[in-house]
């Protein structure tokens, strides 16, 4: 069989293999450290903190961090934070001159970038662990240890999760470095998966046990449905649009000639999960504010609808929210003018459209069309766990259903699969479909 084959392949590979060992050997030592739980902490006795990160919006968060929140470990706060910091600096990047020039410096630049990057990260962490702490201590208060100080406790385990936090984007780089790449997606994507056949199990379980759940036939039509989202998301992440650029040659005679024709690839959705990222941080303000207060019963209604990610309102201004941050993203990520000016540097020009100016309102018109499909199309595959709930699958299940979670794991499968087929293609091996290429998150084919 060709599978079989391209795996002997991969194994001849001695760098490839190296470096598959490699990441399993990181992706291990992670998965063991989710599950060491804090000094002082008795696991036994976490069973409301199980139940409050069970569904909702704390799901997302546990989901996110392999189910090391739950389980109080010292990678409870996972990458987030992290992530975080990165897309603050993006915003920055955009807004503040001195990053701006950053950006320009090349590799220097990015150095620098990546230890603001990381200075932040510990700043979030400084706050977000010890609110970690104290929604624990009133969630799963009689987990601690009776004979531990507070006082202690709190600056003692800040500090071993903000390590904890820190030694996790290590072990991303290091798989980025040394392994196959896109390590800090691939230790989200392991925290997704890691998930997934515990919810696996228990849907199917829910289904075979209840009387009116649908039985093993309901059950068979969730997956049918869920290979139909994914094979969706597949496309959204691959989706392209591509403009014909053509090349004047000069001649040594002075006049130009069309020289080659060359592609730029306009992705559908330019923006990948960074809306849905923004939406969601907004969505969390409600719940928040209410963790302020001392009881959520005097909350309105509206605001407590806001807490229920399976509401009417929640979605819907979910959505919206997807629509406008995706053009915002897009519109700031990708610059029709310098494209422009790029393109006349080099004497290229688009066929029936005069350089410059009119280049830039051409390339932005396209743009326009293209994002608002995506970005509808995005919102959708975004709120599709919401559906998913509403008609009785399990909130853990209903999470692989669409939203930031399979958006991530499609795009990650995918750069990993464009990594091995580019190590096979390189030493002239079969590479892992018949075409010869995969497509990932950038939109450009590995050959």
């Amino acid at each position: 069989m060709k599978s079989i084959e391209t795996l002997k392949n991969i194994w001849k590979i001695e760098d490839l293999r190296n470096r598959i060992l490699i990441t399993v050997l990181f992706v291990a030592i992670y998965r063991f450290g989710s599950y060491v739980v804090l000094p002082g902490i008795d696991a036994n006795m976490l069973t409301r903190l199980h139940e409050q990160t069970g569904e909702g919006l704390m799901s997302l968060l546990n989901m996110f961090s392999g189910g090391a929140f739950s389980n109080a470990s010292i990678f409870a706060l996972g990458i987030m934070p992290y992530i975080s910091a990165s897309i603050v600096i993006q915003l920055l990047a955009i807004a503040v001159p001195y990053f701006q020039k950053l950006q320009r410096e090349g590799e220097s630049g990015r150095r620098k970038i990546n230890q603001y990057t990381r200075y932040l990260t510990i700043c979030i962490l400084v706050f977000q662990a010890p609110a970690y702490l104290v929604n624990l201590k009133m969630t799963a208060g009689q987990a601690l240890n009776a004979s531990v100080d507070w006082t202690w406790f709190m600056i003692t385990s800040t500090i071993i999760l903000a390590a904890g936090s820190m030694f996790i984007l290590w072990l991303g780089e290091r798989i980025t470095d040394k392994g196959i790449g896109n390590g800090v997606s691939m230790i989200i994507m392991i925290g997704i998966i890691a998930r997934l056949p515990q919810s696996f199990v228990q849907e199917l379980t829910t289904r075979l046990a209840s009387p009116g759940a649908g039985g093993l036939v309901m059950f068979l039509f969730e997956i049918v449905v869920l290979l139909f989202v994914t094979a969706a998301a597949i496309l959204l992440v691959q989706g392209v649009r591509k403009i014909p650029v053509q090349y004047a040659k000069q001649t040594a005679g002075g006049r130009q000639i069309g020289g080659a024709r060359q592609y730029i690839p306009l992705k559908v959705n330019a923006a990948n999960v960074m809306p849905i990222i923004f939406a969601q941080a907004i969505m969390f303000i409600p719940i928040t504010l209410i963790g302020f207060s001392s009881n959520i019963d005097e909350a309105s209604g509206f605001v407590r609808a806001l807490m229920d990610h399976t509401s009417f309102w929640y979605n819907f201004i979910f959505f919206v929210l997807i629509l406008v941050f995706t053009y915002f993203y897009t519109a700031i990520t990708i610059n029709p003018t310098q494209m422009a000016e790029d393109m006349k540097r080099n004497n290229g020009f688009i066929p029936g459209i005069k350089p410059g100016k009119n280049t830039a309102e051409y390339i932005d018109t396209v743009m326009s069309r293209i994002t608002l499909p995506g970005s509808i199309f995005l919102g959708l595959i975004a709120i599709l766990p919401a559906f998913a709930g509403v008609f009785g699958v399990q909130p853990e299940f209903a999470q692989f259903f669409g939203g930031t979670s399979l958006l991530i794991l499609v795009g990650v499968v995918l750069d990993t699969l464009q990594q091995v087929e580019s190590h096979l293609l390189m030493r002239h091996y079969d590479g892992l479909l018949s075409s010869g290429r995969i497509k990932g998150r950038s939109g450009v084919a590995a050959y």
